[in-house]
C-alpha cells in the first residue's frame, strides 16, 4: 500500500505544471493532498483527469480560495468525513479522513502561526484539539495520519534551526510541544524509524534560491499509531517532484 501526502500549494495551479503526469509517475494508491486553495467542486475537477481515483475532499467555508484538503484513493473506502468535530476549528477545511478495513487514514494542513506569531496560540490549541481527534479514533482502529504540520520537530528537520528556534514560526518551542504531545501519544514518525540523517527535507522558501540550496524544513510528515509500526515496509520524501514550495512526503505499509 503506497499512500503519498503533497502540500500542492494551490490545486489549480499545480494543475497547470506537471501535476498529473508527476502523480501517474509516482502511481501510488492513494494521494492525499492539502492546501488545495479552492472548493471541493473545484479539487475535484481537477482530480478527474487521474480517473482511476476516487475523489473525497473539504474546503475552507470561512475564507474561499484558502486551505482544503483532500485525498485520491484507488480503493474505495469503508467511509468517510470531513473535520474534527470542534465547529471553531471545523471552518477552514483542514482535515479528511478515511476509514478502511483496518485503519483510518487522516490527511491534514496544520494551521500556520503566521510570520508574526499571530495565531501560535490558536495553532496551540488546534494541535491538542486534532490529538484528541486521533485518539478518538484510535479507540476504533488504528491510525494514519499524513499533511503538513507546518513545524520542524528537531533541528535535524531544518537546515539553520539555531537562526530560527523560537524565532520562526514553524520552530517556536510552543510548536515542537504540540509535535511532541502527538510522538508521545503513540504516533510514530514513520520518516525518523529509518532515517537518522539531516538534510531530508519537504519545504522550501521561494526566496534566495533556497530549493537549489537545500536550505530546506522537513514539516510534512507521515505519522502512525504504534500497533501499526511492524507494517512499515519504507518512508520517503520525493524531493525530486516540483510544482509547489513543497514535495511530496510517502509511505508504503506490508
Amino acid at each position: 500500500m503506497k499512500i503519498i501526502s503533497f502540500n500542492v500549494n494551490g490545486i489549480r495551479a499545480i494543475a497547470k505544471k506537471n501535476f498529473h503526469a508527476d502523480m501517474r509517475e509516482v502511481d501510488a494508491d492513494i494521494i492525499c493532498l492539502q492546501e488545495t486553495k479552492s472548493t471541493v467542486e473545484q479539487a475535484k475537477e481537477v482530480a478527474s483527469l487521474l480517473d482511476e481515483y476516487h475523489f473525497y475532499g473539504n474546503e475552507s467555508k470561512a475564507r474561499k480560495g484558502y486551505s482544503g484538503t483532500a485525498i485520491l484513493t484507488k480503493l474505495e473506502p469503508l467511509a468517510h468525513f470531513t473535520d474534527i468535530g470542534v465547529e471553531e476549528y471545523d471552518q477552514e477545511g483542514r482535515v479528511t479522513t478515511l476509514e478502511f478495513e483496518d485503519y483510518y487514514l487522516v490527511t491534514v494542513y496544520v494551521p500556520n502561526s503566521g510570520n508574526d506569531l499571530r495565531r501560535l496560540a490558536y495553532r496551540q490549541n488546534w494541535d491538542r484539539a486534532f490529538l484528541r481527534f486521533l485518539k478518538d479514533l484510535e479507540k476504533t482502529k488504528p491510525v494514519v495520519v499524513c499533511g503538513d504540520f507546518n513545524v520542524a520537530h528537531k533541528e535535524i528537520d531544518l537546515a539553520r534551526p539555531k537562526a530560527n528556534y523560537n524565532k520562526s514560526a514553524g520552530f517556536m518551542q510552543e510548536e515542537i510541544d504540540g509535535m511532541n504531545a502527538y510522538t508521545s501519544s503513540g504516533f510514530e514518525d514513520t520518516f525518523r524509524k529509518s532515517n537518522t540523517d539531516g538534510e531530508h527535507y519537504s519545504w522550501w522558501s521561494y526566496r534566495g534560491g533556497a530549493r537549489e540550496r537545500n536550505v530546506g524544513w522537513r514539516i510534512d510528515y507521515f505519522l502512525v499509531s504504534s500497533s501499526l509500526v511492524n507494517r512499515i515496509e519504507s518512508a520517503f520524501i520525493l524531493s525530486s517532484v516540483h510544482g509547489s514550495d513543497h514535495c511530496p512526503v510517502g509511505l508504503i505499509l506490508k
